[in-house]
């Protein structure tokens, strides 16, 4: 079956806007699933750039899933970016260099948030922020210009700043089945196969998908 290569830079090279981000990453606290892309007509490829403030000391990872698609402009603002929040001052004296190291701040001091974490078939628009420690749920949307500062739920439409959910795209049975589905764990032969029923919006077409390749397993 044909298939995009998910292990190149740039799937379709017609489009040379859109890359495969696994594929360019080199950090080990960056993790990517296949076929998850960035658009961006300057340089699709740089996407570690947009991942700010990160030191692999601290130990955060920003894990993001499969099949999501990323808009140009999006910034993922991790745990070094925090400032110590229980003294007089939140001013970072250490990093300053000339003796004031003495005030850097023991890990435990700092206001640390965790793993970001992107679910999949994510849609993040144009110039999103993300702060530390945000969980994005499965087939959420997060529209342009937001920032998202806590957990958005899975398949929830989400916009503004503070980023807020304006609806589910879906009713609570149907997330659920989604969620147990798991299309994007499928292999890339029953994907191609599943096409018309992944982009229709018809469940039931999709469930006797799953019905049929379960039975025939």
């Amino acid at each position: 079956m044909p298939e995009p290569n998910p292990n190149a830079v740039h799937p379709n090279e017609a489009v040379p806007s859109v890359c495969f981000i696994k594929n360019t990453v080199t950090r080990p606290n960056i993790q990517v699933g296949e076929y998850t892309y960035y658009d961006d007509p300057v340089n699709s490829e740089d996407f570690e750039s947009h991942v700010t403030h990160h030191y692999e000391f601290l130990g955060d990872k920003l894990i993001i899933g499969k099949f999501c698609a990323i808009a140009k402009g999006v910034e993922f603002i991790m745990n070094g970016a925090n400032h110590r929040m229980n003294g007089v001052t939140t001013y970072p004296f250490n990093i300053m260099g000339g003796g004031w190291e003495k005030a850097t701040p023991a890990l435990e001091d700092l206001p640390l948030k965790g793993d970001t974490v992107v679910g999949n078939d994510v849609w993040i628009g144009q110039n999103v922020t993300v702060l530390p420690g945000v969980h994005i749920g499965d087939g959420a949307v997060i529209g342009a210009n937001s920032v998202v500062a806590s957990d958005i739920p899975a398949y929830a439409v989400a916009v503004g700043n503070p980023c807020r959910v304006v609806k589910m795209r879906f009713d609570q049975e149907t997330v659920a089945k989604l969620l147990a589905l798991k299309w994007w764990d499928w292999d890339p032969e029953r994907i191609f196969g599943s096409l018309e029923a992944l982009t229709s919006g018809d469940l039931t077409a999709l469930t006797k998908v799953d019905s049929k390749k379960t039975k025939a397993d």
